[in-house]
């Protein structure tokens, strides 16, 4: 749902703008600093960006999910290291506080994570608990007016910058799976907190992840989302997070593509072989026409389970569909794109050597490829049962 076109063509123009004089000239340097610069950080927040997905009565911009898909396309057109950094403060940090926290919760927390004042970091994935995320092993124990938590948390995507994690841990070793789960708003500067070393990875170098260690922290009862009488109940917070953030990484992964196939068609049409541009070949042709199809194809998916969400509607199928179906397209894309670019597409001197490594993560997080399968075809399963 677009509530304003006007308003949104300007914000989509600012937006854009942004992406091609600041953020595509200063990708090889991210790249090579493993680090988005304090400056350009700083122009985010002056832009509202850290508060994107935020309601307006917290400091946010409140957009819509439609709305909200409509911008990631645009920042999808450079590294996704730029988006990551504030991402979370308009996902997984903050949806969970939006969703299903207090009034107390969500006045101290969402105005400084609409601002970038804070940055918030989602802390469920641990060393052996990835997929099967009902099997959290963290655990936090009732004390008094406090639980007490201890466990390491894994590839946490914006540990080293972040001010809050929000934290799944089991509250009740009796419970086994996901009903014993509890989410809790931590301090990043609380006592036992301690980070792993960077993670070197193979792509997104900018977007920061390490381990995060839990050793004894104390943590107020009333920093339970939803407060200490919703014991139990974190791995639902979790999954209703996922939709939306799978619907934004959908928009992110078309972006990307659109990125991708405006690199490969220039190259493309500057370079010569036989006598002539290798656009004009036909087999160049159909890469680039197969990969412009698939990326229509995951706008139009995206920009319809957008729309069918902010009516209100369940959109856990058509989420997963756009994950599963974007995430894989764009991998598509990227391979035909260094593949046009020949042995250019091999040296680092061109983008797309770098995209082809960063989006291989897409088929990853915010659920692998295999766990969207899972959920579409169980859910058509339920549905045709019902």
């Amino acid at each position: 749902m677009i509530r304003d076109q006007e308003t949104l063509n300007q914000l989509l123009d600012i937006v854009s703008r942004f992406v091609r004089e600041r953020l595509i000239p200063n990708e090889q340097r991210v790249a090579e600093e493993d680090r988005i610069p304090d400056d350009i950080v700083d122009e985010m927040k002056e832009l509202g960006l850290f508060g994107l997905s935020i309601p307006e009565e917290y400091g946010g911009l409140g957009l819509t999910m439609e709305e909200e898909v409509n911008v990631a396309f645009e920042l999808g057109h450079t590294s996704p290291a730029f988006r990551s950094i504030m991402g979370t403060n308009n996902g997984i940090g903050s949806q969970g506080i939006i969703m299903d926290g207090t009034e107390e919760q969500k006045q101290r927390y969402l105005p400084r994570m609409a601002t970038g004042e804070i940055i918030g970091s989602f802390a469920l994935t641990e060393p052996d608990v990835g997929s099967d995320a009902g099997s959290v092993k963290a655990s936090a124990v009732r004390d008094g007016d406090h639980y007490v938590v201890n466990g390491t948390k894994r590839y946490i995507t914006n540990a080293p910058r972040a001010s809050v994690f929000t934290l799944m841990a089991r509250t009740n070793p009796e419970v086994k799976g996901a009903g014993g789960v509890s989410a809790f708003l931590v301090d990043a500067d609380s006592p036992g907190i301690t980070l792993g070393k960077p993670d070197k990875k193979m792509g997104q170098s900018g977007s920061q992840t390490c381990d995060v260690i839990f050793e004894d922290v104390r943590v107020p009862a009333e920093n339970m989302i939803g407060g200490p009488d919703k014991e139990g109940q974190g791995f639902k917070t979790a999954m209703k997070v996922l939709d939306r953030g799978r619907l934004h990484i959908s928009a992110v992964c078309v972006g990307v593509a659109e990125r991708l196939i405006e690199e490969a068609l220039r190259f493309a049409m500057e370079r010569k072989q036989f006598g002539k541009p290798i656009a004009e070949h036909q087999l160049i042709q159909a890469m680039l026409a197969d990969s412009k199809a698939e990326a229509y194809a995951g706008r139009s998916m995206v920009l319809e389970a957008a729309r069918k969400m902010d009516t209100g509607a369940q959109v856990s199928t058509e989420a997963s569909c756009c994950k599963l179906y974007c995430a894989e397209m764009v991998g598509r894309v990227a391979d035909r794109a260094v593949q046009i670019h020949g042995g250019a597409g091999y040296i680092s001197e061109y983008p797309v050597e770098r995209f082809y490594r960063d989006v291989r993560l897409f088929r990853i997080y915010e659920g692998t490829t295999q766990i969207q399968q899972i959920v579409v075809a169980r859910n058509m399963i339920r549905d045709a049962s019902n």
